[in-house]
């Protein structure tokens, strides 16, 4: 049975690994203290997994889990200022432990490291990487515009929520895929559908995590039943909720949503209005959709079963977190 351990270990130990100056310490002990306050570097492994699905040693394939793990981590330090989080991992955010120009310039400084990393990659498959990192790349800043965008519109269509998802969550999982595909020397057919693999595993979890606000057990996942509904969040369940509901019951759902009401009565009304219209089975559907797409691109993969066995197993149990 894949256990993600081993390779945590080895992207922790990496991450720890990476050399830079001591001055301005401003600009760099941000950094540090950004990327050890943990996470469950899923991208960077698979990054790892692919390049071993093709027997490639872990010297080739590990600057660029970490490259992608270092990009990951630029995108969260910069978003906690947009979103103005006091935390991060349960721990002060860079811009509450300094300050807000401190957090830029060392977000802007790791995605500049990130590009060190790539660039120790072997110069005939550079090209390659680079194109489908800088794609990744962009489109997570698409996906972050659209997302900030989205919370000031009244009207947002499943359509536009999932194509938002698509883009700040899930290509950097399919570019991670490609990326140790590439690196493996895989073929062309063989790394498209990892990286659809990816993508669409990446919209599942998405799913999975708004499903997760309301009926996860907030004592095995440490977050706040409700936060999304008490924040307004444009969710899955919410926009599925307003297409489903007749006038009467989009009215009540406004009413909750934009008059001032005790936050836990506030959540209680709207679980009970999502219960009422099934929006939890239309969520789940949802998301078994995307997995049965994601792993018909994974068989696909010209390999034998034993060779995706671990990436299976790894996906497999991240999507089993829902009650």
């Amino acid at each position: 049975m894949y256990s993600i351990d081993r390779h945590q270990t080895i992207i922790n130990r990496g991450l720890k690994e990476i050399e830079y100056p001591e001055q301005p310490t401003d600009l760099y002990q941000p950094i540090r203290y950004f990327l050890a306050i943990g996470g469950k570097r899923i991208r960077p492994t698979l990054t790892l997994l692919a390049a071993e699905m093709y027997d490639c040693p872990l010297e080739r394939s590990l600057n660029i889990a970490l490259a992608i793990e270092v990009f990951h981590n630029f995108t969260l330090l910069h978003d906690d200022i947009m979103d103005e989080a006091p935390k991060r991992r349960g721990q002060p955010s860079v811009h509450e432990q300094w300050n807000t120009n401190i957090a830029i310039l060392s977000g802007d400084t790791m995605l500049i490291t990130a590009y060190q990393l790539l660039a120790k990659s072997d110069p005939a498959i550079l090209p390659s990487l680079l194109a489908t990192f800088n794609r990744a790349a962009i489109e997570v800043c698409q996906g972050q515009q659209f997302d900030m965008q989205y919370e000031q519109q009244d009207l947002v269509t499943i359509e536009e929520y999932l194509g938002m998802v698509r883009l700040k969550t899930a290509v950097l999982l399919g570019a991670a895929l490609r990326m140790g595909a590439i690196v493996g020397n895989a073929t062309a057919a063989d790394a498209e559908h990892l990286q659809q693999f990816g993508i669409n595993v990446g919209i599942a979890f998405q799913l999975q995590d708004d499903l997760l606000d309301i009926y996860g057990d907030p004592k095995r996942f440490g977050k706040q039943v409700g936060g999304d509904i008490i924040a307004n969040k444009k969710t899955y369940l919410l926009l599925k909720a307003f297409e489903l509901a007749e006038e009467s019951d989009k009215k009540e759902l406004k009413r909750w949503m934009y008059e001032e009401h005790d936050p836990s009565e506030k959540v209680k009304q709207i679980t009970q209005l999502y219960d009422r219209l099934h929006v939890h089975e239309f969520t789940v559907k949802a998301m078994r959709s995307y997995t049965d797409t994601a792993f018909t691109a994974l068989d696909r993969v010209k390999l034998s079963h034993p060779k995706k066995e671990p990436l299976r197993q790894l996906t497999e149990s991240l999507l089993v977190r829902n009650s």
